[in-house]
């Protein structure tokens, strides 16, 4: 018989478990990694997370680079549909202006056959619908007699001298201005008619003499109690 060691099977029983095919050298490493896989997982998702981080920060950036090109290209839009109307509005306005410019010589020969006396039958029918197209246009008339003389609507083409004036007047339209809105197409042609020189300086002296002679008066009346 042979002798059995006593305690083998205890020893056994207290080995690990071995995969078979491998030592007991091998199972000491795989128990080390899967604590290092463990110890790993929680930093990759940190990882990853800042990644998605910087990202959606990228495309925020991104949004508000493209947002302000968006505001910008629509003020630069705003602004150009803003300039074209303006300059359709003038080059309408210069049309017109043309055109009427063109028309004024017709407008002063029926100002002239109204003056005669003229502007009857047919002719002033039609002369009146001329007038009314071009009223509709914007044409307006201006220049009258008595009204001061302004040279940056009056043309002088005559001058004179007049005592009973007290500044630069007119005193004949020979030629009415036209304009259409703010913009003088023709300038009123006018005669002008100034004060007489030296008709300021007598009014003045006369004034003095007046009071003058009035002075002595007011003496006498003043003296005339006192003697009393």
């Amino acid at each position: 018989m042979t002798e059995e060691t006593p305690g083998f099977d205890e020893q056994q029983s207290q080995q690990p478990d071995v995969p078979s095919g491998a030592t007991s050298d091998d199972a000491e490493p795989q128990a080390a990694s899967s604590s290092q896989e463990k110890e790993a997982a929680p930093a990759g998702d940190e990882g990853r997370v800042a990644g998605l981080t910087a990202q959606l920060d990228q495309a925020r950036t991104a949004l508000s680079e493209r947002t302000a090109d968006l505001q910008r290209l629509q003020a630069e839009f705003q602004n150009y549909r803003r300039r074209v109307e303006r300059d359709r509005v003038t080059v309408k306005e210069i049309a017109v202006a043309n055109l009427l410019t063109e028309l004024l010589p017709v407008l002063d020969d029926i100002g002239r056959a109204r003056e005669h006396g003229e502007l009857v039958g047919g002719f002033k029918s039609v002369a009146e619908s001329t007038e009314t197209v071009a009223a509709k246009m914007g044409l307006q008339q201006f220049g009258k007699e008595g009204e001061p003389f302004d040279p940056t609507i009056h043309e002088a083409l005559m001058h004179s001298y007049a005592p009973d004036v007290t500044e630069t007047t007119c005193v004949a339209i020979l030629q009415p201005g036209y304009r259409i809105g703010e913009r003088t197409i023709r300038p009123a042609r006018v005669a002008v008619a100034e004060p007489q020189p030296g008709a300021q300086t007598v009014k003045p002296a006369e004034e003095s003499g007046q009071a003058k002679a009035e002075e002595p008066a007011e003496d006498k009346e003043s003296g005339g109690p006192d003697e009393g």
